[in-house]
């Protein structure tokens, strides 16, 4: 996977919400501003 790159668009990508639902970054497009974040949970 290449890096991102600060003040450079986010590239596409699709991934599963808390409910299990897909969510795409082209799904707030021009909406909101969105924040990522990884959560790295112990089990």
């Amino acid at each position: 996977m290449d890096k991102v790159s600060l003040n450079t668009q986010a590239p596409e990508f699709t991934s599963q919400d808390v409910n299990g639902n897909s969510v795409s970054l082209s799904d707030f497009a021009n909406e909101k501003n969105v924040l990522l974040v990884f959560n790295r949970g112990f089990i």
